[in-house]
């Protein structure tokens, strides 16, 4: 089992602390896959097995324990005098399971770490119930950082020349770094993912009826990742292919891609006005992996798909992310975290001089002191440009300049 480094480094402090650790993520990501490493963290300290309760509730194993009492009552015989470690995989399937996580901490000394695959359906309770006594991490799919790591260490058949595009184009689940797997069986786990995340936390738990429409949706928001867009524009788009869609439905089944981590909406930010602007969004994926499954890889995509990949390395360093607007110019993402702030502008090549000042004249339109980089898929470029820093895509992934 290969440890996760940024995560762990961000949990283990928290370790016996007063707060419940609720660590969320898209279906598959790893978030078990870091239970078990906290589970090993907690023996390391001496922590006895029979302090230790796991449980994963997509098991068949604890289907009877899927309502808030019959699961207290099961863990309130499991109980010994000291103090307690439970650990619950995908606990929103349980009914009422924020009551019992609450009687646990009233009740008795022990330490709460919780997942879920739905971010709505954790915040919204917890900030009922558990107001202020909870820490939340989110998990992502690996960074390519990682896929190197599970790639040399499970001995996975891909050349270090093809990673990067494997990368881009099949994503970072874990299961597809553990084994060798035929393309054909990566297309299969990828699909299995994908339609466990549409059928269990969406369709099922927000009672859609009109699947083929929510898929539609979906497939409008892949193509155009790394596109400003609105329900607006999807409506316009249903209606010249003779379908339709209000607003709201809209609005509803983005939110419901959000709250169960298969999109992530950035908000455009006015450097002028120094404002977060509503309207026109961007959506990116949490994983292109399901992506490419569902919209043909196509040459045009790459753009975007470079974008998303930046803008998932960007989160998990902990940057709050926006896209940039300036006058009539956008600045692909403006990045915070403290007292930092950065600009990216992200392009597919810089093969040409007409190409380059294109790429870098919203950077250089800006007036602060804050470094400014462009990210390219190009190997090699010799020099910065006028105080801009470029990186390629490959050592901005694997290096910790930014």
């Amino acid at each position: 089992m290969i440890r996760r480094e940024i995560y762990l480094n961000q949990i283990i402090p928290f370790i016996n602390s007063e707060d419940i650790k609720v660590i969320t993520g898209i279906r598959r990501c790893g978030k078990s896959m870091i239970l078990l490493q906290i589970i090993e963290e907690l023996k390391k300290k001496n922590i006895s097995d029979e302090q230790i309760i796991f449980i994963n509730f997509e098991s068949l194993k604890y289907a009877d324990l899927l309502n808030s009492l019959s699961l207290y009552n099961y863990l309130k015989n499991k109980i010994v005098n000291k103090k307690m470690y439970f650990l619950f995989d995908e606990i929103q399937e349980v009914n009422e399971w924020e009551k019992v996580i609450n009687s646990l901490k009233v009740d008795y000394d022990c330490d709460i770490y919780l997942t879920g695959s739905n971010s709505r359906l954790l915040s919204s309770e917890l900030a009922t119930y558990i107001a202020g006594r909870y820490v939340s991490f989110t998990i992502y799919p690996l960074s390519y950082k990682e896929v190197i790591d599970f790639v040399n260490k499970n001995k996975i058949n891909i050349k270090k020349e093809n990673l990067l595009e494997y990368f881009m184009k099949y994503g970072g689940f874990p299961i597809l770094y553990t084994d060798n797997l035929a393309t054909s069986e990566v297309t299969v786990r990828l699909t299995d993912i994908f339609s466990s995340i549409v059928l269990n936390d969406i369709v099922k738990r927000k009672d859609i009826r009109n699947k083929e429409l929510l898929n539609r949706v979906i497939k409008f928001v892949f193509e155009n990742i790394g596109n400003t867009f609105s329900a607006n524009s999807i409506n316009k788009f249903f209606k010249s292919q003779n379908r339709s869609i209000d607003n709201e439905t809209v609005y509803n089944y983005l939110e419901y891609l959000e709250e169960s981590f298969i999109v992530k909406k950035v908000s455009r930010y006015d450097l002028k006005g120094k404002e977060v602007l509503k309207t026109q969004e961007k959506f990116y994926v949490m994983d292109l992996g399901i992506r490419n499954i569902n919209v043909h890889f196509k040459d045009e995509d790459i753009p975007g798909i470079l974008e998303n990949i930046v803008y998932l390395e960007l989160l998990r360093r902990n940057y709050t992310v926006y896209v940039g607007k300036l006058k009539d110019q956008e600045v692909d993402f403006v990045c915070e975290k403290d007292s930092l702030k950065i600009y990216i502008q992200v392009t597919y090549r810089l093969n040409s001089d007409e190409t380059i000042k294109r790429e870098v004249a919203p950077l250089l339109d800006i007036k602060d002191n804050y470094k400014k980089y462009i990210i390219t898929l190009d190997k090699v470029w010799n020099s910065d440009y006028e105080g801009i820093t470029k990186l390629s895509l490959e050592d901005f992934l694997i290096s910790n300049e930014i």
